[in-house]
């Protein structure tokens, strides 16, 4: 089992920024490859970016490339989202997941979740 708990969400203007952070604990986090999705009311959650568990491939949503940044410290089992130059329609409850394996984008692969922090982005 891995717990995860999101946090660093909250209210910001337009092209402001943000930094997610998802802590883990329970199995050994740098086995896991992690993501961060996003859904916004009445929307399906999508995703947003991903990561091996050895930091040498990233995948990212065209939504957020070039603004979003990925990246994990395994010695922490803490994975971070750097949001930059963010936009009203990154207005969402942002989650991170866990799984084990490869680098996926689909929501239903992964196994663990955490339980949200919402972003709020003003225009």
């Amino acid at each position: 089992q891995v717990q995860l708990v999101e946090s660093g969400g909250g209210l910001v203007q337009a092209g402001g920024s943000l930094r997610l952070s998802c802590a883990a604990s329970g199995r050994t986090f740098s086995r896991y490859v992690m993501g961060w999705f996003r859904q916004a009311p009445g929307k399906e959650r999508e995703f947003v970016a991903a990561i091996s568990w050895s930091s040498s491939v990233t995948y990212y949503a065209d939504s957020v490339k070039g603004r979003f940044t990925i990246s994990r410290d395994n010695a922490k089992s803490t994975v971070y989202l750097q949001m930059n130059k963010l936009k009203p329609e990154d207005t969402a409850v942002y989650y991170c997941a866990a799984r084990s394996s490869i680098v996926v984008v689909t929501a239903s692969e992964y196994n663990y979740w955490g339980q949200g922090t919402q972003v709020t982005v003003s225009s």
